[in-house]
């Protein structure tokens, strides 16, 4: 495509072809690609006139800079274009004068991961690929069954044993070939590895496929329309392989670079306290990642080694970003206080970030002057198993007046 100049390993350096399928000759696995586009190319047709014309309501509005050729592949699913709303009572809580919530649970199958699916459907599809797969904890999972099965492509999904009852059930739904396997998330996704390499599949995990975070990085694009092109000073994300939070930075320097802002955000990495490779790394200044077995509430960032490290990493030194861990406790309490004051219900890693900006708050890491924008990954309905631990259970009330007005007083 004239639109992409090459890709480029985010370890070395080193830059490809678009016939190098996922990850540099030389790092291996570790040196995941960037798809690079040739602005002269693209700011022919991406430029403001171009976004107030366009009538498109999804992530296909910025066709001009997606890996992409045609709409061969595109799925008739609404993806993107996620409302984002100003939390005004949260802004009172925590003395800030702007904060975005943007809700990503709003997409087809109620995470961001499904932006990253629709661009990894199309792309199969226009690779004519017949088998597409993924290692997941549950929400890439779900996101490339569902598209998968709107588009008519088999695919298998290689999911931990211990992910949440309700992701695997969108898996068996929407006719997914399900591998339960023994064992964690990182064992899952080197399995899926080798079935690849075997049988010769599309790999649609994120951490791999350089394709995928193109999807992702429209929440970017959707951010800075929505909010008149004015970038926020913060930009929150929960952070397990480093997919989403490298992807979204891409994508507000391609804005950049293309003239369309004029600053960047500094990010930030909200991550669990039993699961913080990317954290651990950034603080301490190293380019490689120490492996700990993960240990959290939140499924979805649950990761010992971040398959797309070397990204976040370029991410938060690009942006002088800043690293914050949360507890499981801090991030169940997130979930309700998040629901309670904006009516966004998230999924402990989708308010993971929020679990870590009202950390910052208290830290003094946060201008009451900033305006900081914070992306809810995911759905609270996809584990309400987690969502019961943080409220408590109601007792039963007898149907009679003088019992409800005892309880009530009680």
């Amino acid at each position: 495509m004239d639109k992409i100049k090459h890709l480029k390993c985010s370890k070395c350096g080193k830059t490809f072809s678009e016939e190098v399928m996922y990850h540099c000759d030389d790092c291996g696995i570790e040196g995941t690609l960037d798809v690079i586009y040739d602005f002269e190319v693209v700011s022919k047709k991406l430029n403001r006139e171009y976004l107030k014309s366009n009538e498109r309501k999804d992530l296909w509005r910025y066709m001009p800079i997606l890996p992409v050729e045609s709409e061969k592949g595109i799925a008739p699913l609404q993806v993107g274009w996620t409302p984002i709303y100003k939390a005004e009572r949260l802004e009172k809580l925590l003395n800030i004068k702007n904060i975005y919530v943007k809700d990503d649970g709003r997409n087809p199958t109620a995470s961001f991961k499904d932006r990253a699916s629709a661009v990894g459907v199309a792309k199969a599809i226009e690779l004519d690929k017949k088998v597409i797969c993924a290692a997941s904890t549950g929400n890439a999972a779900s996101s490339v069954s569902g598209f998968a099965a709107c588009m008519g492509i088999e695919n298998y999904i290689f999911v931990p044993a211990n992910a949440p009852e309700a992701k695997i059930t969108q898996l068996l739904i929407y006719g997914s070939h399900v591998i339960l396997v023994d064992g964690d998330y990182d064992t899952a996704f080197d399995f899926c590895l080798k079935a690849v390499d075997h049988f010769g599949w599309y790999n649609r995990s994120c951490a791999i496929n350089p394709y995928l975070v193109e999807g992702k990085k429209t929440a970017a694009f959707e951010i800075c329309e929505q909010l008149n092109f004015d970038v926020p000073g913060k930009v929150i994300m929960s952070v397990g392989d480093g997919c989403s939070i490298s992807s979204v930075w891409k994508g507000f320097k391609e804005f950049y670079d293309l003239g369309l802002i004029h600053k960047l955000p500094q990010m930030v990495s909200v991550q669990a306290e039993g699961s913080n490779p990317v954290n651990r790394a950034y603080r301490k200044g190293l380019r490689s990642f120490e492996y700990e077995t993960p240990n959290t509430i939140a499924d979805s960032i649950s990761v010992g080694i971040p398959r797309n490290g070397y990204k976040a990493l370029n991410a938060l030194r690009e942006s002088k970003g800043i690293a914050i861990d949360v507890s499981d406790e801090e991030i169940l309490k997130a979930m309700t206080a998040l629901a309670r004051y904006t009516g966004v219900f998230g999924e402990p890693a989708g308010v993971t970030g929020f679990a870590g900006l009202q950390k910052m708050v208290r830290e003094g890491l946060v201008d009451k002057d900033e305006t900081v924008a914070l992306i809810v990954s995911g759905s609270g309905l996809k584990d309400v198993k987690s969502a019961m631990k943080a409220v408590q259970k109601p007792e039963k009330v007898k149907p009679d007046l003088a019992e409800l007005i005892k309880y009530i007083n009680k």
